[in-house]
């Protein structure tokens, strides 16, 4: 189990649904590991990386010798003009994202960032405008269910009604501090964008979709700086509560508590209530047990039962969107999820700065 969040870039089973060379992609924006991750999963999923690009040559570098079939680009001009890359992968500096992502879809191709997808509502409205405009995608990885076993289990159980109509979620993403691996950007509230915004955007996701709600109202949202006053940007806690436009509710914990005993990045968690029974996922360890994830806890009318799914299940999410991009389908996840996930985020850390009396420089 990788002890590092920020460099956490998870590996599956190959899963091709195009041939080599049919879907070609590039990846621009290093600034964050999770590059790694959407790499990864697209590779497994059959598609080509051709370019690497950064402003950084060192993090070129690095990631060349871990993709060695791509090239080095010049420059983001140079694999911007290339026709056959049909996706650009990102994963910028948060506030950066937006402008990456802008930048990928005028120039024909679709985009796929790293979470927190953009860092404020002005942003959204123009990553919204310019997806009408050039009729490209804005995909984002939300990595803690998109990449996640446990977390594609739950969705096939709750699929096939094992525990009736989800009316409740809570969930928990703890992750390391890991403060003399961290570059200056994620100290800097304008550029990462707050705890609710940034690693919040996993959970919002989640409630979205397990409980079915197309759009959701803040009922609380809290941030705090408890243990880094020296970092006087940071919030290294946060909550909310959501109520869904369906009805469902919600509830999120997201910290930068993780301590070091822990021989994972974060303890993440995620309880999900049905009508006729519920799920608990351990996603990325079983603590004191297991150190790894794909834990799946399942109660219901007829059972009691642990489900291990670490390397049973797979991550369908690279393939879809593969073929989604291919097809002009919505298969992996629609546009109007992707940003409302990302919508209220932003929404929540704006109530959340407010209620502290924040007012961002």
């Amino acid at each position: 189990m990788n002890a590092d969040g920020m460099n956490y870039a998870p590996k599956g089973k190959p899963n091709p649904v195009v041939k080599d060379g049919e879907f070609v992609f590039a990846a621009i924006g290093l600034d964050h590991g999770h590059i790694g991750g959407q790499c990864n999963g697209l590779i497994e999923a059959g598609a080509t990386l051709k370019w690497i690009y950064d402003p950084d040559p060192a993090k070129v570098e690095r990631y060349v010798k871990m993709y060695p079939q791509a090239k080095a680009a010049r420059s983001e001009e140079e694999v911007l003009a290339d026709a056959e890359v049909k996706l650009v992968a990102g994963a910028a500096i948060p506030s950066d994202r937006c402008t990456l992502g802008i930048r990928v879809m005028d120039a024909g191709k679709d985009y796929f960032t790293d979470k927190a997808p953009l860092t404020t509502m002005e942003q959204l409205a123009d990553a919204k405008a310019a997806v009408v405009r050039t009729g490209k995608k804005y995909a984002v990885y939300y990595s803690e269910r998109l990449h996640c076993e446990a977390g594609e289990f739950a969705a096939q159980l709750i699929a096939e009604g094992a525990i009736g109509r989800v009316i409740q979620t809570m969930g928990m993403g703890p992750h390391r501090f890991n403060e003399k691996h961290r570059p200056e950007w994620f100290f800097k509230r304008e550029r990462y964008g707050g705890i609710l915004c940034d690693i919040g955007s996993h959970q919002i996701e989640q409630f979205l979709f397990y409980t079915g709600a197309t759009d959701a109202e803040i009922v609380t949202a809290q941030i705090e700086n408890f243990a880094n006053p020296r970092y006087p940007g940071i919030d290294d806690f946060g909550d909310c509560t959501l109520r869904g436009n369906n009805g469902a509710a919600g509830y999120f914990r997201v910290d930068w508590f993780t301590p070091d005993g822990l021989s994972a990045w974060g303890d993440g968690r995620v309880f999900i209530l049905g009508t006729e029974g519920y799920i608990e996922l351990r996603k990325g360890i079983d603590f004191a047990r297991a150190k790894r994830g794909g834990h799946v806890f399942l109660a219901n009318q007829k059972t009691e039962e642990y489900i291990d799914v670490e390397g049973r299940v797979g991550c369908s999410y690279f393939g879809k969107l593969i073929l989604d991009c291919l097809h002009r389908t919505e298969n992996a996840m629609t546009q109007e999820h992707t940003f409302k996930a990302a919508e209220l985020g932003v929404r929540a850390q704006m109530i959340a700065e407010k209620a502290k009396g924040i007012v961002r420089g």
